[in-house]
């Protein structure tokens, strides 16, 4: 249902507390009244888990996550008041045993399933919650699946309703998830308002807001407001009313990249009082071509090519949602307007999905579905995940930025490469009732049955979604991103990015701790750094197994700079107006502990060479250079903004000393969500083998740079494309950079004589607002520190330079 944020003259619901915990063996107690002789209890705070209460008591460490599961876990409140009274519980994990003053009340055994319970209070009441130890429960023998999912163990979770994270040894912290970790609340039950279903659809011109008010059984009148227009409801019968709201010319919800994501409040008037019902956003959502050519969503019917990440809590511990909005707000700096929700995960907070429709980032979601053989066929289990299913789009009926609810994670992908056919992979939930179910409750949203799936065999990277690591794990060479023709890629380039320097955890590969931030697959014999460290022999022509023994510094310093690269050169692909990929999200947006883990930011919130690189690859304008042989390069131009462009394109091809062999520039003019292509030959007027294919002579140009020029001069974008590869050989470049001041704030003015590679620039005092970037022979770039009110003291360096530039100064 649409939460009904505030109502004029009711007093919300409260919550218990103070909470206490305390750990007990499996079944020593079976009920509270066995609870006399426990004395072991410690504070707890709620929302939160019993790793987090044991934490603050310091008790428990992520760096070293003593297990909890093994044991039952006991939560106690009182509870103050009289009368009849709701108690709501938004997240339970997993299995929890509720009593009121002894009584049992309520039994759940869903991690993502809401509860509610109704009572009556004389005063005060004993509110206790057993969390019965997941483990002893996982030991019992059960019905063993069709097959064994390598990633994640045991394989008895198949029959849980339970987060894997801490279940997959290589890929994240193996912490144990036990307690309430979503709000507990109480409320008298005369006292709420009842319900508000809300639906909102745009067919391009007008949008409507359809209402279903369940109120008090005496009220009289219903009146729906919105953007400043309001309608009367029509009581169906007593206590409902139903109507909707036309609003012709309403503007628009948009992912941020294509327009303003416009929100606009909504609310009724019962009786005189009035329900704010929060903000609701208009947008139509469509695909560009059949599903099974490749996803392709349309927004307001205008094709959008989704990029971004896949996300996970920023509070690993306690399961809060602190840091979304610092995580959300990177995200979108980034230049990102998708982001995923992997079924190894858990539902976010009804608040992730608020910021992110303000924000304009669209969200595909999965179910808590990954990798295992799952029990459709046994009822309790069915019963229980469409219950969660249909919890969760109840709570985001109203967010325009929800846009795919796919059936899970690796499932069918997993069963697949284990050789079982089609029969087998593809469940009947997954491929038609989870669209069934979808369409009566959110029927705006694209259903895709599984992460990946689409094709004969459902990884297969041209059709429907694919999990893409052809670049990546697989470790081919950069063109395989054109010659794989992705459709949509919901996975994709997933390296062991290391953090910046000086960020808290193992410093480099001599740390003893470094290898345990290391993300892998279990039962491979490689790991995601020897990944990285193939695309830095490529790119640079290193031995990067003697990098790291003998100069780790120098090592990281390549890492950072090529997995920069590999993302940016990889997006310059897919976005090319001829290429079939209509998205691509990268794994993944943050990293879930100290060290070289998937992430392009860090455990601390800090971002990595990959944060920089995808916030040029994802700008909304955009000019990009493709490689097409005999035909030379090809310029490719992107406008994905509402409003049309007149830019100047310039192209110049130079040796590393700057002498240049070939320039050109052109005006021109770019509608609005449109797209130019130029070749080179076009634009210089004349033969020139700026690919090197031709070979009539030696080669005189290292590099070729074009750039998109606003009409105050301001560089809007830029691309680099190198014909004979890349030299990091150490040499005197000219790199120099001094103080400048901003609109943004301090600054620097970044100038090299020769090529700078991979420029880099350090300090631990503030974010630049651009870094990893190359730096054409006798170009200057002006680097702002945005917010910060004095230069911060630092470093600039480039990859194949031999010197470094300091700056700043100590506070």
């Amino acid at each position: 249902m649409a939460r009904i944020r505030s109502v004029e003259g009711w007093v919300p619901g409260g919550t218990p507390g103070p909470w206490r915990l305390a750990l007990t063996p499996p079944g020593a107690c079976a009920n509270p009244g066995d609870l006399d002789g426990v004395t072991d209890w410690i504070p707890a705070t709620v929302p939160g888990t019993a790793a987090a209460a044991l934490r603050a008591a310091g008790r428990w460490s992520e760096t070293a996550p003593e297990p909890i599961h093994d044991r039952d876990v006991w939560y106690r409140a009182r509870l103050v008041g009289s009368g009849r009274v709701r108690l709501r519980f938004e997240g339970l994990a997993t299995l929890a045993e509720i009593w009121l003053d002894g009584v049992p009340v309520l039994t759940s055994r869903s991690m993502f399933e809401p509860q509610a319970i109704e009572a009556d209070l004389g005063g005060e009441a004993d509110l206790a919650i057993c969390f019965r130890s997941l483990r002893a429960d996982l030991d019992r023998p059960a019905r063993r699946g069709r097959w064994r999912p390598w990633m994640i163990t045991p394989g008895s979770l198949r029959h849980q309703r339970t987060s894997l994270l801490g279940f997959m040894p290589g890929w994240c912290p193996e912490i144990d998830h036990v307690g309430p970790f979503g709000p507990v609340t109480v409320e008298a039950v005369k006292s709420e308002p009842a319900a508000a279903d809300l639906r909102a659809t745009f067919d391009g011109e007008t949008g409507r807001l359809f209402a279903r008010l369940h109120l008090d059984s005496g009220t009289t009148s219903a009146v729906l407001v919105c953007a400043g227009r309001e309608a009367p409801l029509t009581a169906i019968e007593p206590g409902l009313f139903a109507g909707e709201l036309v609003l012709p010319g309403i503007a628009p919800w948009w992912p941020h990249t294509h327009g303003t994501p416009h929100l606009h409040p909504a609310a009724a008037r019962v009786d005189g009082a009035l329900l704010d019902l929060g903000r609701v956003g208009f947008r139509s959502l469509s695909l560009t071509r059949p599903f099974e050519e490749g996803l392709s969503l349309a927004v307001n019917g205008v094709p959008v090519f989704c990029r971004g990440a896949n996300w996970m809590p920023p509070d690993l511990v306690g399961l809060g949602a602190e840091g979304d909005r610092t995580l959300l707000t990177l995200a979108r700096e980034a230049g990102m307007n998708m982001l995923r929700v992997p079924g190894t995960t858990l539902y976010p907070a009804t608040d992730f999905y608020d910021l992110c429709d303000e924000l304009g980032i669209l969200v595909w979601q999965d179910l808590m579905l990954a990798n295992f053989d799952y029990p459709h066929g046994d009822p309790d289990f069915a019963g229980r995940l469409a219950g969660e299913v249909t919890a969760f789009l109840d709570r985001t009926q109203t967010a325009p930025s929800l846009c795919v609810l796919c059936g899970g994670s690796e499932v069918w992908q997993q069963a697949a490469m284990l050789g079982a056919p089609r029969s087998v992979w593809a469940d009947a939930f997954c491929a038609t009732g989870l669209g069934a179910l979808a369409a009566t409750l959110r029927p705006d949203l694209v259903v895709v049955p599984n992460s990946p799936s689409g094709g004969a065999l459902p990884f297969l990277p041209r059709e429907g979604c694919t999990h893409y690591f052809g670049v990546g794990a697989y470790r081919r060479p950069l063109e395989d991103a054109r010659r794989a023709q992705v459709g949509f890629a919901s996975e994709c380039l997933a390296f062991a990015n290391p953090p910046e320097p000086g960020t808290p955890g193992p410093a480099g590969p001599d740390d003893p701790r470094w290898a345990a931030g290391i993300p892998r697959d279990r039962g491979a014999d490689w790991d995601f750094e020897t990944v990285r460290d193939h695309y830095v022999g490529v790119l640079y022509g290193v031995d990067p197994a003697a990098l790291r023994a003998h100069d780790p510094e120098r090592y990281l310093e390549l890492g950072r700079a090529a997995v920069a690269e590999v993302m940016e050169a990889t997006f310059a692909e897919w976005r090319r107006p001829q290429s079939p990929t209509a998205g691509g999200l990268v794994l993944m947006l943050r990293d879930l502990g100290p060290g070289a883990g998937w992430g392009v930011i860090d455990w601390t919130q800090r971002p990595k060479s990959g944060w920089y690189a995808l916030k040029r690859a994802f700008r909304p304008v955009q000019v990009v250079i493709s490689d097409e042989g005999l035909d030379g390069l090809h310029l490719h131009v992107l406008n994905e903004t509402d409003t049309a462009r007149e830019m100047t394109l310039a192209l110049s091809l130079s040796d590393a000393g700057g002498r240049v062999a070939a320039q050109a520039e052109r005006v021109v003019a770019v509608g609005a969500r449109s797209t130019l292509t130029l070749s080179s030959a076009e634009l210089l007027g004349r033969f020139f083998d700026a690919t090197d294919s031709y070979r009539f002579g030696p080669r005189v140009h290292d590099l070729a740079q074009a750039r998109l020029i606003g009409a105050d001069g301001t560089i809007l974008a830029e691309s680099f494309h190198f014909p004979g590869g890349r030299s990091v050989a150490r040499e005197d470049i000219g790199l120099r950079a001094e103080p400048v001041a901003t609109d943004a704030g301090p600054g620097l003015r970044i100038a090299a004589d020769r090529l700078a590679l991979g420029v880099q620039i350090q300090t631990s005092g503030a974010l630049p607002d651009d870094n990893y970037f190359h730096l054409a022979p006798g170009s200057v770039r002006t680097i702002a520190f945005p917010g910060c009110a004095r230069l911060p003291r630092g470093q600039v360096r480039a990859i194949n330079g031999n010197a470094v530039a300091e700056f700043g100064h100590d506070d």
